[in-house]
């Protein structure tokens, strides 16, 4: 249950006290029976977090490795450069990256990166290696193609980050990680969002850890669920995040570090651009990003629309819970979800946006996507009837 104090604040919001009661309720569930070891969730409207709470070895001073939920981040970096004419999204990678153009990679474009239309969904990159140009550019250039860039849609777990990331840098005049905390994070006022962890904050971070038992292909042929590939997410990728050189490299496709008030808030700010302080995105930026732009691809997995903006998924359809979102969104929902089972989204129907970590990575994925279907379709219902 929420105090009174909470419910004043939920309804001077515009929110119903039971239905975000019954939010924070499930939202610690797992912790509460001993399976997840920690948790935090945040939910704002109006440019403002309305309700947070912790949950397990968390505080609310607590930060966690935020996982691919760190693309909407490092593609809004992208957005300003395309703002600005510094990058166009016609542009070839390998005009801006010399190295990048070996194996026929030549015809790759900006816009393929954000929409992991790009064609090398399995590129090997180790985030120390980002720390020598030299590797980092010889990396790029060994990478090959898996199937014609532009011809269809893959996730791309982090390669398509990284080459954006060096466009970053090319482009901006300085490394990606300064020009997200100058550009973004400081106008916004978001201190606690990192991408490249200063050492000194360390010791907030709650570490990763896997738990349950992965599901067995029988388990999964019982389900009648499709038995999801194997990936460069693995249990050793992930606990890499708890080595401190790896959460300082910032890596921009996985590899943030904060908190749900700071993420919830970003998301706040993909609303209007802003959040008590000068503009960061004008608003036609912000409707490009979440213009659809896979067209009829779909995920290989599930068979479903793919549904991708530049760097951001949409809701869509009634299968939007397929792309992580609840049943109870609106088709106009944006967001990027992180490994693990981190939510994150914004709602411009109701104004509402929703942030859930955990450091508790479920082998089960199953249980882990049901999960957060069920978080988030409770939080979309938080909004009052009327309520502005």
């Amino acid at each position: 249950m929420i105090s009174e104090a909470q419910a004043v604040a939920v309804r001077q919001a515009g929110l119903n006290p039971e239905r975000v009661s019954a939010l924070l309720d499930r939202a610690g569930r797992e912790v509460a029976e001993g399976l997840l070891p920690a948790a935090q969730i945040a939910v704002g409207r109006h440019g403002r977090i309305v309700v947070q709470q912790s949950y397990g070895q968390a505080t609310d001073d607590s930060l966690f490795c935020i996982f691919s939920a760190t693309k909407a981040l490092t593609s809004a970096a992208i957005w300003l450069l395309l703002e600005d004419g510094s990058v166009s999204l016609g542009d070839k990678v390998a005009e801006i990256i010399e190295p990048f153009a070996s194996n026929g990679k030549d015809t790759v474009t900006v816009e393929h990166l954000l929409t992991h239309t790009a064609g090398f969904p399995a590129a090997p990159f180790r985030p120390l290696d980002w720390l020598d140009p030299g590797t980092r550019w010889q990396r790029f250039a060994q990478w090959r193609l898996s199937w014609p860039p532009g011809s269809r849609y893959e996730y791309h777990p982090t390669a398509t980050m990284w080459v954006l990331a060096e466009i970053i840098e090319r482009r901006g005049g300085i490394a990606f990680q300064q020009f997200i905390r100058e550009k973004i994070v400081e106008p916004l006022g978001l201190n606690d969002l990192y991408v490249g962890l200063p050492a000194s904050e360390n010791d907030r971070v709650v570490p990763c850890a896997m738990v349950g038992e992965a599901l067995t292909s029988e388990d999964y042929k019982r389900l009648g669920m499709p038995e999801p590939p194997v990936t460069e997410v693995t249990d050793d990728a992930i606990l890499n995040f708890n080595n401190p050189e790896v959460r300082a490299v910032g890596v921009p496709g996985g590899g943030g570090i904060t908190n749900a008030v700071s993420l919830a808030l970003f998301y706040q700010s993909l609303l209007t651009g802003s959040l008590a302080g000068p503009r960061v995105w004008q608003e036609q930026t912000l409707q490009q990003a979440r213009v659809i732009r896979t067209g009829e691809f779909t995920d290989p997995l599930f068979g479903k629309l793919a549904n991708r903006g530049l760097g951001l998924i949409i809701a869509g359809d009634e299968t939007r819970n397929y792309r992580g979102f609840g049943r109870t969104n609106s088709a106009l929902s944006f967001g990027h979800n992180g490994a693990g089972g981190q939510l994150a989204w914004v709602d411009p129907e109701t104004g509402i946006s929703l942030c859930y970590l955990t450091s508790g990575h479920d082998r089960n994925g199953i249980r882990q996507a049901r999960r957060g279907v069920a978080i988030s379709s409770l939080a979309a219902v938080c909004a009052q009837p009327g309520s502005p």
